[in-house]
């Protein structure tokens, strides 16, 4: 057969597969020169999008309902915290003291109980029973007029949530757990080794500690998980305040780490702890400020994540709302953000041609 016939005959089967080559190849001139301009940072393909307590701009805080439909919007990472009960329960709520804002009572668990009323009351004074008659789903949180309430909401245990990703088989889901050790006034909260003691126990019970990441402003707890799970990574946590910079002795957050050895460098003293991965400070001042308000300052540059970078360290800042301010986060090379809106976090990832974590479907 003359060549030039075969060229011929073969045409309709080529240019179908000649198109798709250019298309594909079209994307990748076009990320190539936006690499070689100066002025566009290369776009994180792995950005850790964390609901910050299942997302509380989108449901009731920390409850089952709320970790589902973040699970189900597509998340890198489910943010929650943890308590210890009386009868050493470990629950997941946010506040180590109940808050009448978000919960309210509904009856004593046994008649003359003389813990009741229960709201105001600290958690590690209650027991789960007692916990269990609140109802922490009464109301829409102020600040939050998206939230969908979850009316009669009852606080859940942390392995309620560890059995909810494996129902969801959400193994691309990380659960960055919060040990809310209260330092500053540890006579509020359970024993700092019992508390980091029955965390790790329910956690490694739950078969699925690969998905853990633990995270605390008390690093003294930090230090306590790596010595019952040393291949756990760890998340320093700061305000920033805990940091206690320029004031005399170590910082009771800081597991006898004094700031001031580093010159008050946040990156440099968190690295020392052993196990952490990922450093989380607050992303700027004040604390919910945006990037408009003529106050505004940020907390964290492209100097610390540079430096956290050069440690082999991670940064994710915590709780940022404002999408202005996130993407400007997003510019100094951030490696995720806690939020309370994971929905407009994703829309600003879509747009940026980031890739999203994917969506589960609950079974």
């Amino acid at each position: 057969m003359n060549p030039r016939h075969a060229l011929v005959g073969l045409a309709p089967v080529l240019a179908p597969v000649l198109v798709s080559v250019l298309a594909l190849a079209a994307p990748a001139a076009a990320h190539a020169s936006t690499a070689d301009d100066p002025g566009v940072r290369p776009q994180k393909t792995h950005f850790d999008l964390q609901a910050h307590r299942g997302g509380i701009g989108m449901t009731t805080e920390e409850s089952p309902e709320g970790f589902a439909k973040a699970l189900r919007l597509g998340v890198s990472t489910l943010e929650l915290d943890t308590h210890v009960t009386k009868d050493e329960k470990v629950v997941v709520n946010h506040d180590r003291q109940i808050s009448a804002q978000k919960c309210r009572d509904t009856g004593p668990v046994v008649p003359g109980d003389p813990m009741y009323p229960y709201v105001g009351k600290f958690i590690k004074d209650l027991t789960l029973a007692q916990l269990k008659t609140m109802d922490c789903g009464y109301q829409q949180l102020p600040g939050f007029p998206e939230q969908e309430v979850i009316s009669g909401f009852r606080m859940v245990e942390l392995k309620d949530v560890l059995n909810l990703v494996k129902r969801f088989n959400a193994k691309q889901v990380k659960l960055n757990i919060e040990t809310k050790v209260e330092a500053g006034a540890p006579e509020q909260t359970a024993p700092r080794e019992l508390f980091v003691r029955r965390v790790f126990e329910e956690i490694r019970a739950s078969g699925i500690e690969r998905q853990v990441t633990i995270q605390s402003f008390d690093w003294g707890a930090l230090n306590e998980m790596h010595r019952l799970a040393p291949k756990w990574p760890l998340v320093a946590l700061t305000n920033y305040d805990f940091l206690q910079v320029g004031k005399p002795g170590a910082s009771p957050w800081l597991g006898g780490i004094d700031a001031d050895d580093f010159g008050g460098d946040f990156v440099k003293a968190a690295a020392t702890i052993p196990g952490v991965t990922t450093l989380s400070p607050v992303y700027g001042f004040p604390q919910n400020g945006k990037i408009s308000d003529p106050n505004f300052r940020f907390y964290v540059s492209e100097t610390m994540v540079s430096d956290a970078h050069a440690l082999g360290l991670k940064v994710v800042p915590w709780t940022c709302d404002d999408p202005a301010t996130i993407e400007a986060l997003m510019d100094m090379g951030i490696d995720g953000i806690i939020t309370d809106y994971p929905n407009q976090v994703r829309e600003i990832m879509a747009e940026r041609g980031m890739r999203l974590p994917k969506s589960y479907r609950g079974r």
